[in-house]
């Protein structure tokens, strides 16, 4: 019997994992974190309750479809499970690899690169690797050969027919599964509700063409570290019309180095330059690619944005072009760039201006076309929150009406343990999941948010520091007050002293704009805060700043 469970991305974006078990042998494929909202104080990243894997035993191999942090983010809290080999193609791997790194892991002979269309045997599954299309380059579907037929899982996918590297989805494969019989399909539901097609990546050209015909300034485009499609057209673009091409912020500066290395990045000599070199050029001759499309605090376009990074500054006549959709619940950290951007007096470009960014996610006609070619018996929609999920069904009642026998359309969350044998697919219950909330430090690993805050606030006591700002101004008001719960240290009083000293330097030592702003000056005064305690007392406690607009 073939056991399938999706232990996180169903019912949800983001944490994507699903495991397959037959007999003693387990496989996991894709292993993703999920981003928290902003109420998750000091939770930095949110990966899958793997208590069912431990259950299970030795995970026999990890299987990737893709680099993005959605479908690789939690390896590093998989690996301890997994006794096998991790197999990816060569771009997913290298961008693995600096994750693995970061982690202090070294498991270099356990990484195995694969190709579209290689096969590989995992104990009684044969694994096959099938070309995809999507938003960053060597993205793959599964076709996973089982004792009980054959199992395709999509990845995440859209059907991009003019593809900038010229690699196309693999319509044929997917058709010959099809025609050969495939017992599941479980689907990318995440542009469901999207109505006919999603456009290809070369759609952008025509926007950024104009863009760069009319910016008379320095031209910054903030994009995710991943979309290596979008750097290939931009580096293009810049080449063609005479502009140098920095790449800015850590995740950008990384991923460009690395698509370049595996020839996935194509960069014209000349053309690149270091960030530091920004300032050299005149403003007319420079793009710069940045990180921060999501209005992160500490990413390259919210300092930016602030007048805070070292080589890059933005004015009159430049044009910042945010070239991402805006991930639900970003907006208003969004809007609090595009705010400081144009008190600079810069022109703000964005997807509602300009079609300056296509989807990765196929659209509701690219989604029937999958279920078209691959005529599953069973069909289980994953990745998307329920609606989508269920909009999914309803779609495939449609492409499947009027064929005998129908393929069994199954409505499963994280946790449903799905059971396929010879008398068909059935949900037969239900494995422990839920979410593992991880601070930086890898020390705050708890399922449970309340837990998670009652533990941190047991061991190392709560410190709310109370900092009044003049709302005009921004000129600190009176002396910063610190008041500590169950936070106790020998010569606390000293400490507390130093601490407010601390809190006033960082206000003082910030521009206005930050001042004002309270979600800047608050995650500052947090980070800052937090740094000092842990530096003076070893200890970690819950940091919670109060700003008093007066």
């Amino acid at each position: 019997m073939l056991e399938i469970v999706p232990l996180g991305g169903v019912g949800e974006f983001g944490m994507n994992m699903l495991a397959l078990t037959w007999g003693e042998t387990t496989i996991v494929v894709d292993a993703g974190v999920m981003f928290p909202d902003t109420d998750l104080l000091g939770v930095d990243l949110i990966v899958p309750d793997l208590t069912y894997l431990q259950q299970k035993g030795r995970v026999a191999a990890l299987v990737l479809t893709h680099g993005h942090e959605d479908h690789i983010g939690g390896v590093p809290y998989v690996l301890p499970l997994v006794d096998g080999p991790i197999y990816a193609t060569p771009l997913t791997l290298a961008f693995l690899e600096h994750k693995l790194a970061e982690h202090d892991i070294d498991i270099a002979d356990r990484l195995h690169p694969v190709r579209p269309r290689d096969r590989v045997v995992v104990g009684p599954f044969e694994i096959e690797f099938i070309r995809v299309t999507h938003s960053m380059p060597d993205c793959v579907a599964l076709a996973i050969h089982t004792p009980a037929g054959v199992v395709v899982h999509t990845g995440d996918f859209k059907i991009d027919q003019t593809p900038i590297d010229g690699q196309h989805f693999d319509v044929h494969r997917f058709a010959e599964l099809g025609t050969a019989g495939v017992l599941a399909l479980f689907a990318d539901s995440t542009n469901i509700d999207r109505r006919g097609f999603t456009g290809s990546e070369v759609e952008v050209v025509e926007a950024f063409e104009e863009i760069f015909t009319s910016a008379t300034g320095r031209l910054i485009v903030a994009a995710f570290s991943s979309s290596i499609y979008r750097m290939q057209i931009l580096v293009n673009l810049a080449a063609q019309f005479e502009r140098k091409v920095a790449f800015i912020g850590r995740g950008m500066e990384r991923n460009s180095e690395i698509a370049q290395r595996l020839g996935y990045l194509r960069v014209p000599g000349g053309v690149q330059i270091r960030d530091s070199e920004v300032g050299s050029y005149p403003a007319e001759d420079v793009l710069c690619l940045c990180t921060g499309s999501q209005g992160e605090p500490m990413s390259a376009l919210s300092r930016i944005a602030i007048d805070d990074h070292r080589h890059v500054k933005v004015g009159p006549g430049d044009t910042v072009v945010l070239s991402a959709r805006s991930i639900p619940g970003n907006e208003k950290a969004i809007g609090r760039v595009i705010n400081h951007i144009a008190r600079r007096g810069a022109d703000v470009i964005h997807e509602g201006i300009k079609h300056v960014h296509v989807s990765g996610h196929g659209s509701e006609e690219e989604l029937k076309l999958m279920l078209s070619l691959v005529r599953p018996r069973f069909f289980v929609p994953v990745h998307g929150e329920y609606r989508q999920l269920s909009q999914h069904a309803r779609i495939a009642e449609r492409v499947f009406a009027g064929r005998d026998p129908k393929p069994e359309i199954l409505l499963a969350e994280n946790g449903d343990v799905l059971h396929i044998d010879a008398q068909g697919a059935r949900i037969a219950g239900k494995a422990p999941v839920g979410r593992v909330l991880i601070d930086g430090t890898r020390t705050g690993e708890v399922g449970d948010e309340v837990l998670r805050d009652r533990r941190h606030l047991a061991e190392d006591g709560l410190v709310v520091s109370v900092v009044a700002i003049n709302k005009q101004t921004g000129a600190l008001e009176g002396v910063p007050e610190i008041i500590t719960r169950g936070f106790v240290m020998e010569d606390s009083e000293a400490l507390l002293a130093d601490g407010v000293r601390v809190l006033s330097e960082v206000v003082e030592q910030a521009s206005i704009e930050e001042r004002t702003d309270q979600g800047l000056i608050k995650e500052k005064l947090r980070v800052e805060l937090r740094r000092f305690l842990r530096k003076r007392s070893g200890r970690r406690p819950f940091v919670l700043p109060v700003i008093m607009e007066i």
